[in-house]
């Protein structure tokens, strides 16, 4: 659920004309596993999403003209993504 959280509202979000699709969610939850094995761990937790997110993201998502003359940046809204969702507590 986390994951689909930060993909929808990648497509709704104020700066990018175009979000990331299905299978960047899926490329990001495979992602997130592998972090997860990097650490020992047979299960992901939200830091390693938000860890993999701008590497996964970053190309996937496409900005508004406006925010691009802004000078705004991928990995910025990436950033500004993972803080508005809700990291999903146990």
């Amino acid at each position: 659920n986390y994951i689909t959280g930060i993909v929808t509202r990648s497509r709704a979000w104020h700066a990018v004309a175009v979000g990331a699709s299905p299978r960047g969610s899926i490329n990001l939850l495979l992602a997130a596993r592998t972090i997860a094995a990097c650490h020992g761990r047979n299960f992901v937790i939200p830091d390693d999403v938000k860890q993999i997110a701008p590497w996964v993201l970053r190309h996937r998502l496409m900005l508004r003209p406006e925010a691009e003359i802004e000078g705004v940046t991928t990995d910025q809204v990436v950033r500004e993504i993972l803080e508005s969702v809700e990291v999903p507590r146990s």
